[in-house]
């Protein structure tokens, strides 16, 4: 039993789960995409939109393993309205390639939830040839919204409904290197740190929602761009590391938060109304939280911006 239930502002708590903060939210009507959707939170997030009336695109690396999430979900909830489309968010043609997928389904796009991910393997590059977290965590989610961008910003126009992007970050932005983002040494395997670059990953994903932020207000565009922290949860994210992952499937069982849970502040930012209009925000267990000063440096913001774009231009 998860034993924090102190609720913040918004009503809910790290107790929560996702079904208890989209209660209520009819969703018909509204398309999402799901990135990361096989497994984890992402499964649950798939299930919980289409339990909303959310018609869901999930992206996923294995295809196999996203049909069969579907085809569970379908059982429960036979009227859920879920495509699968692969991706690998390391490679960018792969990102590319499903966005041309997507665009063929002649889809509205209200909803983006970039939530795949990987966490602290040991060093390797991406078929790119780029850090594998660095790559995975952020270039491809960045290239991803960058290719989705005019269709939720249509979207919105046509359908007079805010369109919302959400980030999936983590509590780990605060660890990371010294400088936050390490422009010149991503690919640099003698000073790389698998945790410290996982930190420098997440901090990518609150500084890519917060620049999209500003340029959204900048262009009077009716879209919201936020990050989150879904909370220490136990899922095989922690794969790379036996020792840990021993701990917290066992042991963390009863302090950690069940993917129910882990799911709901996903599900908060993306659906639930108390969020219409907040942009560039920071969420934790459902409620507004404060990420560092680096994560709301606005230069930094948009020198990385820059930085991202020269990385997916070619």
């Amino acid at each position: 039993m998860w034993p924090f239930r102190r609720k913040g502002a918004s009503g809910f708590s790290a107790s929560s789960t996702a079904e208890q903060v989209t209660e209520g939210i009819d969703g018909t009507g509204l398309t999402a995409i799901v990135t990361g959707a096989s497994s984890g939170i992402g499964t649950e997030t798939v299930r919980v939109l289409a339990l909303r009336g959310v018609h869901v695109v999930m992206g996923v690396r294995n295809v196999a393993a996203g049909n069969n999430v579907r085809k569970e979900i379908v059982k429960e909830i036979p009227t859920a309205n879920i495509e699968v489309l692969e991706v690998d968010l390391s490679s960018k043609a792969s990102v590319r390639k499903f966005a041309s997928e997507f665009a063929s389904l002649n889809l509205p796009l209200n909803i983006l939830i970039n939530n795949a991910g990987v966490m602290a393997p040991p060093f390797s590059l991406s078929s790119d040839g780029m850090e594998l977290q660095f790559a995975t965590n952020h270039i491809g989610h960045f290239l991803l919204t960058h290719l989705l961008l005019e269709k939720i910003k249509n979207t919105s126009r046509q359908s007079h409904i805010e369109g919302r992007i959400v980030n999936v970050s983590s509590e780990a932005h605060r660890l990371t290197y010294q400088e936050g983002i390490r422009f010149d040494k991503i690919n640099d395997e003698s000073s790389y740190h698998n945790w410290l670059a996982y930190g420098q990953s997440k901090l990518a994903n609150i500084l890519h929602a917060n620049e999209l932020s500003r340029q959204f207000k900048e262009a009077d565009v009716k879209v919201t761009a936020n990050s989150l922290h879904p909370g220490v949860i136990v899922t095989n994210l922690m794969r790379h590391h036996v020792i840990l992952n021993a701990i917290f499937t066992s042991v963390g069982r009863l302090v950690l938060k069940n993917v129910q849970q882990g799911a709901a502040t996903t599900c908060y930012v993306a659906l639930n109304p108390q969020v219409k209009g907040l942009t560039g925000k920071y969420f934790s267990n459902s409620n507004l939280a404060t990420p560092t000063n680096k994560a709301t440096d606005e230069e930094l913001s948009k020198k990385f911006w820059d930085f991202s774009m020269n990385l997916i231009s070619d």
